[in-house]
């Protein structure tokens, strides 16, 4: 077994997988604490240090998946992610990019890449994208043609809610959320009480049907992710499963035929 495919097993292996995801962890703890002043004044070297052989360990990691997986690295998306992320936290914090220490905390994003079940949660919510797209605009749309009615109907009875098109945009996407779209109908309501036949409308229309339909994309995409999933699981296993039995049939046919070779004696 050559170098390289020991160290494929070796950065493969389901311990080093964990013990990648620990130093994760263990860093965005570290990151977490150095925001909070009083901890940065008593234990800041040690934070400091903690986070360098976080750094360390995970740069080492990448090197050594990128010289075992050769140019095949790049063959997978999240192998890139990593890449770019770990790739930010090589940066320089000194001077004018000193707003890139902030960005440190990303690496707590390769927990997404490192699990398993992350990783399919975030490829159906990408393989969901052009669904959302479509009911995105259809949810745009309605939203507009809402605020433009409602800036007709309700300027003058609540200017600092609808006083022009900015403000009744801005309110009805407060309105569509639900945060505290009652205060907004009874206001307008005091003075135009057929008010709520809009607001009523309104929230049917956004809150109970289109946000909704953002929900069953996502569900739909998942349910196929984890399909292709398990076909490309049950591909492999009968891969095996031919390759065994092509073993199995080239041992019996050398059975066989050293069986049939005459004696010597």
């Amino acid at each position: 077994m050559s170098t390289r495919e020991r160290l494929r097993e070796l950065v493969e292996a389901p311990r080093f997988q964990q013990f990648i995801i620990g130093v994760i962890l263990l860093n965005a703890v570290t990151l977490g604490c150095e925001t909070s002043p009083s901890l940065v004044e008593d234990y800041g070297e040690v934070l400091h240090a903690a986070d360098r052989i976080a750094l360390l360990i995970f740069t080492v990691e990448l090197g050594a998946r990128l010289y075992a997986h050769g140019p095949r690295f790049f063959r997978d998306p999240w192998n890139c992610f990593d890449a770019i992320i770990v790739g930010v936290a090589l940066l320089p914090t000194t001077g004018s990019l000193g707003v890139l220490r902030a960005l440190r905390i990303l690496r707590a994003l390769r927990l997404i890449s490192a699990i398993p079940s992350m990783r399919r949660v975030v490829g159906a919510l990408l393989g969901a994208l052009p669904g959302m797209a479509s009911i995105a605009a259809l949810l745009a749309l309605i939203l507009y043609v809402g605020s433009v009615i409602a800036t007709k109907l309700f300027s003058a009875v609540a200017p600092e809610y609808f006083g022009d098109l900015g403000a009744s945009l801005f309110t009805l996407f407060q309105v569509m959320t639900g945060e505290a779209w009652s205060e907004v109908a009874r206001s307008v309501m005091e003075a135009e009480p057929l008010a709520w036949i809009f607001f009523i409308g309104y929230i049917a229309v956004t809150t109970f049907t289109v946000l909704n339909l953002f929900i069953a994309v996502t569900v739909s995409a998942m349910e196929s992710q984890v399909a292709r999933e398990h076909e490309r699981a049950e591909e492999n296993q009968t891969a095996i499963l031919l390759a065994e039995l092509q073993q199995l049939r080239e041992e019996v046919r050398g059975l066989h035929t050293a069986g049939q070779k005459p004696s010597t004696d």
